[in-house]
């Protein structure tokens, strides 16, 4: 062999090799790649699991600060327990030294075991002392500051002003420097914690119940054919271009026909008919609305309007959110003052022209029924010396609650603030015991309860 083809033969060589190694290189480069998206992807999961979690603590912290009842105060507190034991384990998937997070996994550690220390205590039939609410609302305090901080380490994560390897290592310096700065509670509360036995409690009232008996379900039954009439009369037979059936619901909560209208100008809508009856179960709209030429009262109007065109009377808006040029707007059923929550309509209110957007009626076809509201054996003076001396009362009526065990009660209903926080207080309008406590958000686009 020739030395110009031995040449030849180790250039080849060489030129292969350099070609297995690029390509070794690049798919580790790319596989690196991949795992540093797939960890990134989960920390991001993790982070807004935190934020939730930690919204909760903060919430259920605020409540029992309030709470004048041993019953319900066991029950806010295990709840309080669970959610800052689950903080506490997203916190942990975070790529962020514990050692500088020394103080937040205190704080949860502290909430945790308090938490579930007063419960035995209320559990017990014992009510907080002035102590215990002192330390409460020490640790809501700074939940208040620890929430804003891993709101704004979000935020900051979204805008792209910092990414999660800045969060590593030497990175945690600054987010540990914030998280100190108020952090002052390592001596405030005691070490003996009773140890766990296994009670949890479920979540206070949704806000509305199923039933068996449909109660407000009326009328005949209704085919498919006599589906597509009601839709005719609700969004105008001019208006529609085509409507297709999308099946019948026969396990439903409220049974029924389904189906999706191309409509001429006001884009596509989904509509579900009940069986029974002919009621519209749900409706909503894809239109888009760019401008927002209503207010608040202006729409709130427009949908009490609508449902009295629809032969639905005594409607009171209790709730509302904006968004987009849409605002839904909660409706509860005022028999003779008495707030139903139970029988619950939220409309979708388009705020360019009033047009209604959505409807979702489960709430009052499961519950709406005339009520039996005699059995108060309490008077509201009674009942307001069960509640925390600190409320300021601002607003006090009856109302009807659901329950999470498809019953009702009738209780007084209580709004006012302790500070700068709005409660809504729930006492038993029969016994005087306290039902349950709401957090009200007040935000630019509505009000929110929790």
């Amino acid at each position: 062999m020739s030395e110009k083809v031995k040449k030849i033969i180790v250039w080849v060589i060489i030129v292969v090799l350099l070609g297995i190694i690029v390509v070794l290189g690049y798919m580790l480069y790319k596989k690196n790649d991949e795992s540093i998206t797939a960890s990134e992807n989960l920390y991001n999961q993790a982070i807004y699991e935190l934020v939730d979690y930690m919204e909760n603590v903060k919430n259920y912290l605020a409540k029992s600060t309030i709470s004048t009842s041993a019953k319900y105060g066991a029950e806010t507190l295990t709840n309080l327990w669970r959610e800052a034991n689950l903080a506490q384990t997203y916190l942990s998937m975070l790529p962020m030294q514990s050692q500088e997070l020394e103080n937040t996994e205190k704080f949860l550690n502290q909430v945790s075991d308090y938490s579930f220390s007063l419960s035995r205590k209320n559990i017990n039939g014992e009510n907080l002392n002035d102590n215990d609410l002192k330390n409460l609302k020490d640790l809501y305090d700074y939940s208040v500051e620890l929430n804003n901080v891993v709101n704004q380490i979000v935020t900051d994560l979204n805008m792209g002003n910092i990414k999660w390897k800045d969060l590593v290592g030497e990175g945690t310096a600054e987010f540990a420097q914030q998280v100190s700065a108020n952090f002052n509670l390592a001596n405030t509360i005691e070490d003996n914690f009773h140890e766990y036995s296994g009670l949890i409690y479920d979540g206070a009232f949704s806000e509305h119940i199923t039933s068996q008996e449909k109660k407000g379900l009326t009328g005949e039954k209704i085919t498919e054919e006599q589906g597509i009439d009601v839709i005719k009369q609700f969004v105008g037979n001019e208006n529609i271009r085509e409507i297709s059936n999308l099946g019948y619901s026969e396990n439903a909560d409220v049974p029924g026909f389904t189906y999706s209208i191309s409509t001429n100008n006001e884009g596509n809508i989904t509509m579900t008919i009940s069986e029974t009856g002919g009621h519209i179960v749900y409706m909503n709209s894809d239109r888009e609305v760019n401008v927002e030429n209503l207010n608040f009262d202006e729409a709130n109007k427009k949908g009490k309007d609508f449902l009295l065109s629809r032969g639905i009377e005594n409607m009171e808006q209790t709730y509302y959110l904006k968004n987009e040029g849409i605002v839904t707007i909660n409706y509860a059923y005022s028999q003779n003052g008495v707030i139903m929550y139970p029988d619950l309509i939220k409309l979708k209110v388009a705020l360019d022209n009033g047009d209604i957007l959505g409807m979702e009626t489960s709430g009052y076809l499961n519950n709406h029924t005339k009520r039996d509201v005699s059995k108060v054996k309490i008077t509201k003076d009674e009942a307001k010396k069960t509640l925390n001396k600190e409320l300021n009362i601002q607003s006090e009526k009856l109302a009807m609650i659901p329950t999470e065990w498809q019953s009702e009660i009738l209780c007084y209903e209580f709004k006012g603030k302790i500070g700068e926080t709005e409660y809504i207080v729930y006492i038993n309008a029969e016994n005087g015991n306290e039902e349950d406590i709401l957090i009200i958000t007040n935000t630019p686009n509505g009000t929110l309860t929790m």
